[in-house]
């Protein structure tokens, strides 16, 4: 069986944050063909085209990893109705220089949490106009937004809403045959 190699960019840079728990959840429920990588993103300088003449290490290093995935899963949290500047940060690194971007073609997936009702349906919806954008392949359904997030987690971190693992543990499932499916194409 083919083990494919998924990045994993949280979109919340707070250490006890609900997408960095759900992220490690997604870690222990992603069937043995996908094996998840959390990315840190936190210390992208913010991008500047002035700077790929020489670019920063972080960028480079950045590139290189997202270069060597196979998938990426975006696991976000909804700022404004939209993702957080950290995440967009991310995204606009890895897409340039222009031609050169390190998402081009890979599939990947989409997760947002929020202790809100709505589960961050703007931000999830917000990141797939500009994952679009990028060529990245992004699974449609089952979708992924994720409610009430404060009363999921134990105070280790782990899921233990069993309803909530069994939807993700699902969710999983689909994402690795997308995966399998776009680069098998």
């Amino acid at each position: 069986m083919e083990r494919y190699q998924i990045a994993v960019l949280v979109g919340s840079l707070r250490k006890e944050s609900f997408n960095r728990k759900m992220a490690r959840a997604l870690q222990e429920l992603a069937p043995p063909s996908l094996s998840l990588q959390i990315i840190s993103i936190g210390e992208l300088p913010l991008y500047n085209e002035d700077l790929d003449a020489s670019a920063p290490e972080a960028w480079t290093s950045f590139r290189d990893q997202i270069k060597g995935m196979d998938g990426v899963l975006f696991v976000t949290p909804e700022y404004n109705r939209s993702v957080p500047a950290v995440l967009k940060n991310a995204i606009d690194v890895g897409s340039r220089p222009y031609g050169k971007s390190v998402w081009n073609g890979k599939p990947g997936a989409v997760v947002s949490v929020s202790p809100g009702a709505i589960g961050g349906f703007g931000a999830n919806q917000h990141l797939r106009q500009s994952l679009v954008f990028i060529n990245v392949p992004t699974m449609q359904h089952p979708e992924a937004y994720v409610g009430g997030a404060s009363k999921l987690f134990d105070e280790s971190g782990t899921l233990t809403n069993e309803s909530t693992r069994d939807f993700m543990k699902k969710f999983m499932e689909a994402f690795a045959g997308w995966v399998t499916t776009i680069l098998r194409k």
